[in-house]
């Protein structure tokens, strides 16, 4: 059978209160070369919510940690502060930047589709929770979806205005390992 994206119902009478209770974002996951450590919440891993059209996300930052600029395709994002002071913002459709410090307590939507991103800009570490409007969001990190592609070196080389030397070096970096 493909993979549609979409899991199989389970059988009601088979539904356990473990399929609705999930506890694996309890603690911070392992922290990336770029200071974040995301740990999603699907369908895939918490079956409980299938056919909900939600899922979740934990994201930790380190002092000055970033989560790269990217998108959801398949859903508007809601993230809360639960730690700490973080930069949030995303470029809508005139290519405008709207971002803000958000702090302890505070939210900021991102809509469906567009490019947004996080830094940690206070002194301690932060924690962003994230709730999602689809039960498979879907992401694509812009370094790892433009460079680590199969796009052509010389269409890169013209749009970033590098030589090849420096996109090869920007390929090895966001390539897939």
């Amino acid at each position: 059978m493909p993979n549609t994206g979409i899991a199989a119902c389970k059988n009601s009478s088979a539904a356990t209160v473990e399929d609705f209770v999930f506890s694996g974002i309890k603690f911070s996951g392992k922290f990336s070369e770029t200071g974040l450590a995301a740990k999603p919440v699907n369908v895939n891993i918490f079956p409980g919510l299938n056919t909900l059209g939600m899922s979740f996300v934990r994201a930790d930052f380190q002092v000055g940690g970033i989560n790269v600029p990217h998108f959801h395709p398949r859903a508007t994002e809601i993230a809360f502060v639960l730690e700490g002071r973080v930069y949030s913002g995303f470029i809508d459709t005139e290519n405008r930047i709207l971002a803000e410090v958000i702090e302890k307590g505070e939210v900021m939507v991102f809509p469906r589709g567009l490019l947004h991103f996080q830094m940690n800009v206070g002194d301690t570490p932060a924690t962003i929770l994230g709730s999602f409007d689809s039960q498979n969001p879907s992401l694509l990190r812009i370094p790892n979806a433009v460079v680590g592609s199969a796009i052509e070196e010389k269409l890169l080389e013209k749009v970033f205005g590098l030589n090849a030397k420096d996109i090869a070096k920007l390929k090895r970096k966001f390539a897939p390992h």
